[in-house]
């Protein structure tokens, strides 16, 4: 599939070595380098003028575009010229292609994430284009001749290049690239690969059709992308190693077992894992497809089919490029269930439109519908609508799911864990061509296999998200500051991307730990009042985000004590946790006093060794909103300011445990209440 951009096999016949994407930080830049120090308040194409990234950019660019200049200019050559006169039967040489292609991600893709976390990533990523020259010289050979024989082989070497190539590429950014950065970096490499299939295909095509010089002009060109790419890589800077006593354990069952149990220690890695391999699955259903939708349903030729390919591309390349911009530069997984959504809606709602365009009756002239005249067809338009949203709402999916796992899985075998998902994919990818196969042969049309396809998307995104609510809890979150207000934050630098922290914030709002999870790049862990649990929505909202519940201790002393021993083992663990001291919902819209519990929270923190900074945070403009209680009773006037009410976030610098008092730290809350945020009213004002 080619929905996710990774170096995980296709059944395309371009799809392979730079065709990955995924990419995370986790706050691990090399600072030691000025080429290194991430771009702060610059867009992603900024990177693209960086050392950091620029040359592994273009290096993933040109594998991925050698890739599918080598293997489609190889299925036409054996479709239309050699394949008859050579008495191989053309249909079973292009299915050996795919085959040989995905192979060695099964056998090999262990060992390459365990060379990934034990060696310099640059002199791998050396090792690798060098190996491409190598390839492609042998395929300069086989396309001369023509030698199919050995074009298969070189098949197989550069589905060996691929698999080496992929885990280096995920571990490669996360040593260079900040979490602001991640989304945005991840954006652009997903694009790039998109762009890069699109020019290989095209490539392959005309370089393989010139009349007698094809296979030579063929031949020319891999070997010339080849060494481009490899000259490249010289400017790659250095990416050292995360385990360099790492012991190669050259068993690949054994290992790739081993990388599958490394991935479950983080449960939540490791069904996202599970997460985008479903999404290769069902992007390989409907991939592999393309030539089969445009002759069968859509009644066009092969130009139609190409145009199908080049619309799905397009709207993978936006929707990556669009989650920067979504996500406010952080790892955004609230965009995971709307990705979700779309592919859902637009998958069944092409099984529609494609019921509804002319049977070939219709076609000028009989035969089948060029490019033109398949777009002057009102009905057909409904189809590519279709096709390049659901790709984009798949671009929304992919890039903050595998943003994710590069960025929560430890660094020291993150590459090993990149291997077996990659391992995951091919399997799933496998099983897709088995159901649909299975489905068309039992009668089932076209247009019912994406029907059936995208019923089960939305019934495996919502058995994921249920198995992870962080997905769940972060879409409603995202629904809430991008819909419901215009959320703007200030300082959010402050709260870091590692480790145990306390946020602090004043309390408006029902609505106030969602805009905090919005702003945090991290988990939060919230302590709350125990009768918000009681409230039909909210409350299991909270449950899902594993809140705290607090009582008062002369209501409810086992509630009281059992919070504060759940709030030391956040803390212990290393995550973030946030308060509000006042101890509920002002009801006045004034700033309350601060209670004790944050004293006694960093006295336990303090009794196990633990030095935990403070994060001041201010609320502003909530107060006078549907979820306040500026009536008496919240929520009781909906739509009471309109849609899109400008509120905000004022993040303080953090404290820490030893200066904070109660009063003190309401004083510096106070103060960033005051502090207009620029386009946000100041506290009072209207929206």
């Amino acid at each position: 599939m080619s929905l996710p951009s990774s170096n995980a096999p296709s059944t395309q016949p371009g799809r392979g070595a730079g065709d990955s994407g995924g990419n995370a930080a986790s706050g691990a830049v090399d600072h030691a380098h000025p080429e290194h120090a991430p771009a702060s308040g610059h867009g992603q194409f900024a990177l693209l003028g960086q050392r950091r990234f620029a040359p592994f950019f273009w290096v993933q660019f040109l594998g991925a575009g050698n890739d599918n200049l080598f293997k489609f200019a190889f299925t036409v050559l054996v479709t239309y010229q050699t394949g008859a006169a050579s008495g191989l039967d053309p249909k079973l040489v292009v299915n050996l292609i795919a085959a040989l292609f995905i192979l060695p991600f099964l056998l090999f893709s262990a060992t390459s994430g365990q060379l990934a976390d034990k060696y310099d990533k640059r002199r791998l990523i050396g090792f690798v284009k060098s190996l491409e020259i190598a390839i492609m010289a042998l395929a300069f050979y086989g396309f001369i001749g023509p030698h199919v024989p050995v074009l298969l082989a070189c098949t197989f070497l550069m589905g060996v290049h691929s698999t080496l190539f992929g885990p280096v590429k995920y571990a490669y950014l996360p040593q260079h690239l900040s979490e602001r950065e991640l989304t945005g970096g991840n954006g652009l490499v997903e694009m790039g690969t998109f762009v890069a299939i699109l020019l290989g295909n095209v490539a392959g095509g005309l370089l393989i059709a010139i009349p007698g010089e094809g296979p030579r002009w063929v031949a020319l060109g891999c070997v010339a992308v080849a060494v481009l790419g490899r000259a490249l890589a010289h400017f790659v800077p250095v990416s050292p190693a995360v385990d360099p006593q790492l012991r190669i354990n050259w068993n690949p069952f054994t290992e790739t077992w081993a990388n599958l149990k490394l991935a479950r220690e983080n449960l939540v890695v490791f069904r996202s894992l599970l997460g985008i391999s479903w999404m290769w699955f069902l992007g390989a259903i409907f991939l592999t497809q393309f030539p089969s939708l445009s002759k069968d349903v859509l009644h066009g030729n092969e130009q139609v089919a190409s145009a199908l390919l080049v619309v799905f591309s397009v709207g993978i390349a936006i929707g990556s490029l669009l989650c920067e911009t979504l996500s406010r530069r952080h790892v955004e997984i609230g965009l995971v269930p709307l990705g979700a959504i779309g592919m859902t809606v637009f998958a069944v709602d092409l099984y529609f439109a494609s019921n509804a365009v002319p049977g070939a009756a219709g076609v000028p002239g009989g035969g089948n519908y060029s490019v033109g005249q398949f777009l002057s067809v009102a009905a057909h338009w409904r189809v590519i609508v279709d096709l390049a949203l659901l790709a984009l709402f798949a671009g929304l999916y992919s890039v903050p799911m595998y943003a994710l796992i590069q960025s929560r899985a430890q660094a020291s075998h993150r590459a090993r864990i990149i291997a077996a998902n990659n391992i995951l994919n091919a399997l799933f990818m496998i099983a897709s061509s088995v159901l649909a196969g299975a489905l068309l042969s039992a009668g089932f049309t076209l247009p019912q296999l994406f029907l059936i396809t995208g019923l089960i998307n939305a019934v495996v995104a919502a058995y994921i998200f249920l198995l992870v609510p962080e997905y769940l809890l972060r879409f409603v979150a995202w629904i809430v500051s991008r819909l419901l207000y215009r959320f703007k934050v200030r300082g959010d630098d402050a709260i870091p991307v590692a480790g145990a922290a306390v946020l602090v914030c004043n309390h408006v709002s029902f609505v106030d730990a969602l805009l905090l999870m919005a702003a945090s790049p991290r988990p939060v862990r919230f302590v709350m009042d125990h009768r918000i649990f009681a409230m039909p929505v909210l409350g299991t909202l909270f449950r899902l985000a594993k809140a705290i519940p607090i009582a008062p201790q002369k209501e409810n002393p086992e509630v009281y004590a059992a919070a504060f021993v759940a709030a030391s083992q956040v803390l212990r663990e290393g995550d973030l946790l946030a308060i509000f001291p006042e101890g509920g919902i002002t009801r006045d819209g004034t700033l309350g006093e601060f209670r004790g519990g944050l004293a006694k929270i960093l006295q336990n923190a303090a009794a196990e060794g633990l030095q935990v900074p403070v994060i001041p945070m201010a609320l502003q403009n909530l107060w006078g909103s549907f979820f306040s209680r500026v009536d008496g009773a919240a929520m009781s006037r909906p739509f009471r300011r309109g849609m899109w009410s400008r509120v905000g976030l004022n993040v303080g610098v953090s404290m820490s445990a030893a200066e904070v008092t109660p009063q003190g730290l309401r004083t510096r809350v106070a103060d960033l209440l005051a502090e207009t945020i620029p386009s946000v009213p100041a506290a009072g004002d209207s929206a």
